[in-house]
């Protein structure tokens, strides 16, 4: 009985103190995270609907039926394209691709840039 009257009463000060830090962090971390649910979609879900190419159907569909509608002999650089993949997207090898664009650096392409493809 001696060794329970000697405990410290840190002993229950260092779990309390830890839970207390887990719930300050998780505080911070959905604050810093935008966490207010504010209903809406998040920005980062909205991108990821954007490149997942998921969302707003109609969208799509009206921009698929202009793409139709340009010529298929030009390519218009995007962000983070690379003459490779161009080359895949298209079926054209990279070869081809310089051939037809004599002046086409493949180290500084920029998005907007037009492409003879065929």
């Amino acid at each position: 009985m001696d060794t329970a009257e000697r405990r410290s009463p840190l002993r229950i000060l260092a779990p309390v103190a830890l839970i207390v830090f887990a719930l300050a962090l998780v505080v911070i971390i959905s604050s810093a995270n935008g966490g207010g649910g504010g209903g809406g979609t998040s920005s980062s879900s909205a991108e990821k609907a954007r490149d997942l190419g998921t969302g707003n159907t109609s969208k799509q569909k009206s921009r698929k039926s202009s793409r139709d509608k340009l010529p298929k002999s030009v390519y218009i650089v995007k962000s983070g394209d690379t003459l490779g993949s161009i080359s895949q997207k298209v079926g054209v090898s990279v070869t081809k691709l310089q051939e037809l664009n004599p002046n086409l650096d493949q180290f500084s392409l920029v998005a907007g840039q037009k492409i003879k493809i065929r």
